[in-house]
């Protein structure tokens, strides 16, 4: 191994019990933890540095509820002060994730946004989604401002496969397409995994589910990420639109059998629910698409819950 990834794995940011508890307090990592603790999602990372072939990203749109969709693109100093109503209002919410609605790690503000937000919030866990494809080289960026959660969508380890799922990639200032493209995005995707796993970062990946092109695939991506130290997979049906909008779906039942074919190779989320880049609250309770008097509602349910947990 070169030096300068010497350098990266050598960073300890956390110890067991600190991992232990970012775990246990993180909706997406933990079953148990969806029904406790919530998550806000900062939209404030709009450029992307690919084109995937199922994805469309629509960045004012407050009637769907997917990845890639927010109303608003916050800036660093908007997203923290969104941050800091959330957290004054809600605290059952634990997690501060940047999700989009393009790629965080394309955008300068991603890290001026969690600059902020670990300043001046020192105790609640940072958390961020990426495709990967800068990921080796932005890993000593994430570790800088504190980001301890890492999601990376990977759908293919076979660049013969992934280059059927991407249009093209923007990498070091130039535009790849088909195999060439496939090539770089999966090397990257895999050196950034493992430089996160030996950083000490907890790492989900994503998976989107395919029919006809990565469904009899995915459980050797499963297998890959086992070795490599993932702590959690989620299999994600895919969303028919942009270049795959005329495609059929692939429905609960098979996702479920992938996700039990992965199941003995690396943890499956099964609670999965897409989000929306500027989502709120719990899993599955986007609060952001909510009323001010269901959210009501579900401050009083959540403050109720707390206090019953800290009796007990």
């Amino acid at each position: 191994m070169e030096n300068e990834d010497t350098d990266i794995c050598e960073i300890e940011i956390s110890k067991d019990e600190d991992v232990k508890r970012v775990i246990a307090q993180h909706p997406c990592y933990s079953k148990e933890a969806q029904h406790k603790f919530g998550r806000i999602h900062l939209a404030v990372a709009p450029k992307c540095n690919i084109q995937c072939n199922y994805c469309d990203r629509k960045f004012d749109c407050v009637n769907e509820s997917r990845p890639g969709v927010t109303s608003e693109v916050l800036t660093p100093q908007e997203a923290l002060e969104k941050t800091r109503q959330v957290l004054k209002e809600y605290p059952f919410i634990k997690v501060v994730g940047i999700a989009g609605p393009g790629d965080p790690l394309a955008n300068d503000s991603t890290f001026e946004t969690l600059d902020l937000i670990k300043k001046e919030f020192p105790d609640v866990t940072l958390c961020l989604s990426t495709n990967g494809l800068v990921l080796p080289e932005k890993l000593p960026d994430l570790i800088r401002v504190g980001v301890t959660t890492l999601t990376v969508t990977m759908n293919a380890i076979d660049p013969e496969i992934e280059a059927q799922l991407i249009g093209h990639i923007s990498y070091k200032g130039k535009i790849y397409r088909g195999i060439e493209a496939a090539e770089i995005m999966v090397k990257n995707q895999l050196e950034g995994i493992k430089l996160a796993v030996e950083a000490g970062l907890v790492v989900k990946v994503n998976t989107v589910l395919v029919p006809g092109i990565n469904d009899k695939h995915i459980i050797e991506v499963a297998k890959k990420i086992n070795e490599l130290g993932v702590f959690i997979m989620n299999v994600m049906p895919l969303i028919c639109q942009a270049k795959f909008a005329d495609m059929e779906p692939p429905t609960p039942a098979e996702c479920k059998a992938i996700q039990n074919q992965c199941e003995p190779y690396v943890q499956q989320m099964r609670h999965c629910r897409q989000c929306r880049s500027d989502a709120y609250g719990l899993i599955g309770k986007d609060m952001s698409q909510m009323s001010e008097e269901r959210r009501k509602v579900i401050k009083l349910d959540m403050d109720k819950k707390m206090h019953s947990d800290e009796k007990a």
